[in-house]
């Protein structure tokens, strides 16, 4: 059956916006009903008469079409999307415009060079020179797909009216040309290879747009400095980007010098070794003493990959010389997202520098970070101690930071504690049995009853993993008795982590060890007076692994008793476990 255009004129129609959408949804279906001939000349003229909608539809039906090159008959008629996407390109809303631009992008692909002359570089010119800015930004996008295998007068003329963008009145439009010029240039040394064009034609176009009276303009210069300077040589780069990228790193607007800071790392691997040493590292030291707070936070979230980007010879000395003296100016930083940034890469700088360098100078930065007052600098240097513990060892880490994690165990903030019970695992197995028992046992006992529900439904987690890591002889003698003795308590929330914890052991320990040690306290709370207790022991019974005849003898009488309890939930619970596959084991290590 021919699905009539009429049905989707109707449709299209609607009042209702919704209804329009779900119409679109239906867009391919609809041209493979009415087949290629039709659809090119039937659907998509409708389309693009119709483009008067609001941004919603706007937006799916620019989408859509970057489908529809196989819709329309391939890339012989790919050209027939053109108009309606080019319509779309002039939209007053942003997205809209995107993304018909992304369409065109893809449809632009499927052209032949022929149809490329004949109909997709005459659409870029009617782009160019609109009335409205918006066919003037859309258009930016779309030279450097079209810049492929033409007579070189036609790529002459978009070299020109890509210049002309870059000069156009609106600052709008100079922002567009200016975040596609490093596009635009890869492209044109991609199809040519001739550095003479790029260092003739672009690069003056990146000096206007660099020195341009708009911040937003500039800054977008600095994402174009690191596509052109892959192309250039070393000598190019010195003599025409090096003081244009001084002038940005030194820019008035913070934006820009925020732009340089993203960038920094990129700009390293562009420009080289020599020249990152001549202008990149003091252009880094100065953007992380830079007045602003963001620069200052941007730059020092990049500290780490700017070091390791360092050449090997002589890094160490740039660091300790040029550096970190700043960094440790840093650590004091006034504003917090300052210093959290600083304390999330902080860390990493310990392999770079050596043991020597780390103990030294790095170690008492962590010191006073781990005790800064704001908890998302003690979070991010404690997520960090891995990296600490394979530098200095696990001896020097025990003496300088155990101290201030027993003290952070404490801290008000409750995120700050369960990053450390988080850590908590692998300190024990760097720390060994003896050292972990003196210093942090106590403490991940503590945590099975703090009075924050995330704190104690982790330290069940983290309580299994240590069993898993010390083995079972420890866990009878360090665990089991505190974890049981909590099926005692008044409070009936300790009752259920108790529970909680037995849930996680469960999957660590034998059928023997969890008949002879755990179903006994399992059991017997199944008697409790709360009812939330009781139907946390009826699904604990549900996921415990045991012996077939203990299941009979003593679990599933139990079972049965709770499916009969009074209060629902219970019932519920109780008959779901007498069905409840058991859970997977868990290795436990032998220490």
């Amino acid at each position: 059956m021919i699905y009539p255009v009429a049905v989707l004129i109707d449709e299209l129609r609607n009042e209702d916006v919704q209804n329009r959408l779900n119409s679109l949804k239906n867009l391919q279906t609809i041209a493979l009903a009415l087949g290629e001939e039709r659809t090119r000349d039937e659907l998509i003229p409708f389309l693009t008469d119709t483009i008067y909608d609001e941004d919603e539809v706007l937006l799916a039906l620019a989408e859509k079409l970057g489908e529809f090159v196989p819709l329309v008959g391939g890339p012989a008629h790919a050209h027939t999307l053109l108009s309606p996407l080019e319509s779309l390109a002039t939209c007053e809303e942003t997205v809209v415009r995107d993304k018909a631009v992304q369409s065109l992008k893809i449809i632009a692909k499927e052209h032949s060079t022929s149809d490329m002359e004949q109909h997709f570089i005459p659409l870029i010119k009617r782009l160019s020179s609109g009335d409205w800015f918006t066919s003037r930004t859309s258009v930016c996008s779309l030279f450097s797909v079209a810049y492929s295998d033409l007579p070189t007068q036609i790529l002459d003329d978009l070299r020109s009216q890509f210049g002309t963008l870059c000069e156009d009145d609106t600052p709008m439009v100079r922002r567009a040309a200016s975040g596609k010029l490093g596009e635009f240039a890869t492209a044109i040394h991609q199809k040519s290879q001739d550095i003479n064009l790029i260092k003739n034609e672009i690069v003056p176009l990146f000096k206007a747009l660099a020195n341009d009276d708009q911040d937003s303009v500039r800054l977008l210069t600095v994402g174009a400095c690191v596509e052109i300077a892959k192309i250039l040589s070393n000598e190019d780069i010195q003599e025409h980007l090096a003081p244009v990228l001084k002038t940005l790193t030194e820019d008035k607007s913070w934006r820009v010098r925020y732009m340089v800071a993203d960038k920094i790392v990129e700009l390293q691997d562009a420009i080289g070794v020599e020249l990152t040493k001549a202008y990149l590292v003091p252009a880094f030291t100065n953007l992380l003493k830079d007045s602003e707070n963001e620069v200052r936070a941007q730059t020092s979230t990049k500290l780490n990959d700017f070091c390791c980007n360092l050449p090997q010879e002589g890094r160490t000395e740039t660091i300790m010389n040029e550096i970190l003296p700043i960094v440790k100016d840093l650590v004091n930083d006034m504003n917090p997202h300052v210093k959290t940034a600083l304390a999330g890469v902080i860390m990493n700088l310990a392999p770079i520098l050596g043991q020597e360098n780390t103990i030294e100078h790095l170690l008492p930065l962590f010191l006073i970070q781990l005790k800064d007052e704001c908890p998302e600098v003690r979070l991010n240097i404690i997520s960090n101690l891995a990296s600490l513990n394979d530098v200095i060892g696990i001896n020097q880490l025990s003496q300088s930071l155990l101290p201030a994690i027993v003290e952070l165990s404490e801290d008000t903030k409750w995120r700050v504690r369960l990053a450390i019970l988080e850590h908590m695992p692998l300190l024990a197995e760097q720390l060994g049995r003896k050292m972990f028992d003196d210093k942090l046992n106590e403490l991940c006992m503590k945590w099975l009853v703090d009075h924050v529900f995330a704190i104690r439904q982790a330290a069940t987690v983290t309580v299994k993993k240590l069993v898993v890591t010390f083995g079972m002889e420890w866990a009878k003698e360090a665990v089991i008795p505190k974890v049981l003795e909590l099926a005692t308590d008044n409070n009936y929330l300790k009752r259920m982590t108790m529970l909680f914890c037995i849930n996680e052991l469960c999957q660590a320990f034998s059928k023997t060890e969890i008949e002879q040690l755990l179903l006994p306290t399992i059991i017997k709370l199944s008697e409790d007076s709360v009812p939330n207790v009781r139907f946390n022991v009826a699904k604990t019974l549900g996921q415990i692994d045991i012996e077939a005849k203990v299941m009979e003898e003593k679990v599933k009488p139990a079972l049965k008793t709770l499916s009969e309890d009074k209060d629902a939930d219970v019932v519920y619970y109780a008959n779901q476990a007498l069905e409840s596959p058991s859970k997977p084991k868990v290795e436990v290590k032998a220490f």
